[in-house]
């Protein structure tokens, strides 16, 4: 299995610029939640093929959200 194909590309750069953004606000804001859940959609991009790769960093996305909707 290739992974370096279109499709690969192409999330790695969505979820890429997802992770960075929550990176950077999770930094600048002083949240935790928010940079874990960047780094781990970072290391996410790097390490899984496309389709894991999109539904692992959709579970981030919710985990987050949920977690800090509960107050963390």
């Amino acid at each position: 299995m290739d992974l370096m194909n279109q499709h690969f590309l192409w999330a790695s750069c969505l979820w890429g610029a997802v992770a960075g953004g929550y990176c950077i606000y999770g930094w600048r804001q002083k949240e935790t939640i928010p940079l874990i859940g960047g780094v781990a959609m970072t290391a996410a991009s790097f390490f899984f093929a496309a389709l894991p790769m999109t539904l692992i960093c959709v579970a981030i996305l919710v985990a987050v959200h949920w977690l800090l909707r509960q107050g963390y």
